[in-house]
């Protein structure tokens, strides 16, 4: 899990974009359209920012398609200390 927050807060073009997204999905579970007002980011970026987090395990969805909500995984919860060393960094 480390090399992935490293791969993508750090490596790639979007990593505060998805450290955004990550600190509010801590905050509570959103919808992609949630997301997209409160970053004021387009709707197509943000899904693309989740679609990353989520094959790398850092974020899960629930069941429902329509206003589907993301959580963050337990896996992340794990490495919660390295997301807050990198985005120090970042």
């Amino acid at each position: 899990m480390e090399k992935a927050l490293w791969y993508l807060l750090a490596g790639t073009r979007g990593g505060t974009n998805r450290a955004a997204i990550i600190r509010l999905l801590d905050e509570r579970p959103h919808n992609a359209n949630q997301l997209t007002g409160e970053l004021d980011i387009d709707y197509n970026s943000v899904r693309h920012h989740l679609d990353m987090l989520e094959d790398h395990g850092v974020i899960e969805s629930g069941d429902q398609q329509y206003g589907k909500l993301y959580f963050l995984t337990d896996r992340f919860e794990r490495h919660r200390a390295e997301f807050e060393e990198i985005t120090e960094h970042v």
